[in-house]
């Protein structure tokens, strides 16, 4: 059972509506925490979805992240300092599609039950690996980035903010398990 099951157990249309809902305007609102770097910003986007899919679940979590895309490329302000749209064709372009499998990923834990923080602690650190694979690709495909460029400048000055990312998306998730456990 998922944390998001575990507080709201009913399965009703409406309530898996308002949890997807609650979902991107998170998303959205961690998306606008950004610290200008170049050549792609450092935002909160990774710590929301790490918590959502630890929190919801692999196939929840993933539906709320392709929701909050789908939101993007109809051209709502969405993502990192307001982006939308263009952001598909630029080069978070692979970091932002990578975001629905690390959801997926982070998810696989909670619906196999994992509810301690160092099993969470994993989960995230282990999506946040997968994140980089299509983060990575994106820019190497696409736009003939050679991998010594890749490696220092779109990912080595994000690792360290990334595990910081799941060891809080981890304590945030576990904690919630935690005060549920006490209610």
């Amino acid at each position: 059972m998922t944390l998001s099951k575990a507080i709201a157990p009913t399965a009703s249309r409406g309530a898996r509506a308002a949890q997807l809902a609650g979902g991107t305007v998170l998303l959205a609102a961690a998306s606008q925490i950004s610290v200008p770097m170049f050549p792609v910003p450092m935002t909160l986007q990774t710590l929301a979805v790490l918590s959502i899919g630890m929190t919801m679940g692999a196939r929840m979590g993933a539906l709320t992240v392709a929701l909050w895309l789908a939101e993007a490329a109809m051209g709502l302000p969405v993502l990192a300092n307001g982006g939308s749209t263009a952001a598909f064709f630029g080069p978070t372009a692979g970091f932002l599609l990578g975001f629905v499998v690390m959801a997926a990923v982070a998810g696989v834990a909670a619906d196999r039950g994992v509810k301690s923080f160092p099993g969470l602690m994993v989960a995230g650190l282990i999506a946040g690996a997968v994140l980089y694979i299509p983060g990575l690709a994106w820019p190497a495909l696409a736009m003939g980035k050679p991998v010594a460029a890749l490696l220092s400048g779109w990912m080595l000055p994000f690792v360290m903010g990334d595990i910081v990312k799941a060891v809080l998306a981890a304590l945030i998730v576990s904690g919630g398990w935690t005060w549920l456990a006490k209610r």
